[in-house]
């Protein structure tokens, strides 16, 4: 029989669980609020706090909870001419990418996320937004991209929220359409660390202990959403990615 005291023990008395908690109370409330922000936040933080290999297991489970909570309303509100090809390609980038976060260096993959998160941050903080067509090619391209960041770093989101953000269709879609995308990859990404063993008991007990701050975060976002309004929402979610991207970059 397994002794768990070992791990128990070494989870309970980890000291930093409570900034783990801090950070994902926060993207939590990001997550609920505006369909995106759960691993754009969470992946840099837990990187640094622990390591890739350790933090990135974690923040997918908890993603894979997060999108069970919000995808059914979310079927009904988006596109899903546009969402399913892209979820499509991403679930077959994705295992790709894992191949990265099993076999990449640690240190490095976790200043790469920093600097991809950071980069993001700034991108949205800028004016600049696509607004062309939106061809099957080219949903299937950002698909991938956004398939292999999700394999290997736990972050789908830069390529397709700013891709999904630059449409005209009103605030309410553009959340759905986040979720409906988050919630189709987010099975598959937990596969390939499973399988590579990178799910271990401490990376379970560290997922219970923080996922009901998320669950809980998540809901008080969902009903800020029709409370505050985006401009408040955008000058924080934005603040909030590069300082973290800041500090996976250079810590």
């Amino acid at each position: 029989m397994t002794d768990l005291s070992g791990p128990v023990l070494q989870t309970f008395g980890d000291p930093l669980l409570l900034l783990a908690a801090l950070a994902t109370g926060i993207a939590g409330m990001m997550r609920g609020y505006a369909g995106f922000g759960t691993a754009i936040l969470l992946a840099p933080v837990f990187s640094t706090l622990w390591d890739p290999r350790t933090g990135v297991p974690i923040m997918l489970l908890m993603e894979l909870v997060v999108s069970a909570q919000l995808l059914p309303k979310a079927l009904k509100e988006a596109d899903r001419r546009v969402i399913l090809p892209i979820g499509l390609a991403a679930v077959i980038g994705t295992p790709i990418g894992a191949w990265v976060l099993i076999h990449a260096d640690g240190e490095t993959l976790r200043r790469s996320i920093g600097v991809l998160v950071l980069t993001f941050g700034l991108a949205l903080m800028s004016p600049w937004r696509y607004h062309g067509a939106r061809p099957l090619p080219l949903n299937l391209a950002i698909g991938g991209v956004s398939g292999l960041m999700k394999g290997a770093t736990g972050m789908s989101g830069p390529p397709v929220i700013l891709y999904l953000l630059s449409g005209p269709e009103e605030a309410k879609r553009h959340r759905a359409n986040l979720i409906l995308f988050f919630g189709l990859i987010g099975i598959v990404a937990v596969i390939p660390p499973l399988w590579a063993g990178l799910i271990g008991i401490a990376t379970l007990l560290r997922t219970l202990i923080l996922l009901p701050v998320m669950v809980v975060t998540v809901r008080i976002g969902a009903s800020l959403f029709h409370v505050i309004p985006v401009r408040w929402y955008r000058r924080f979610a934005f603040g909030a990615l590069v300082a973290a991207g800041l500090v996976a970059a250079l810590a």
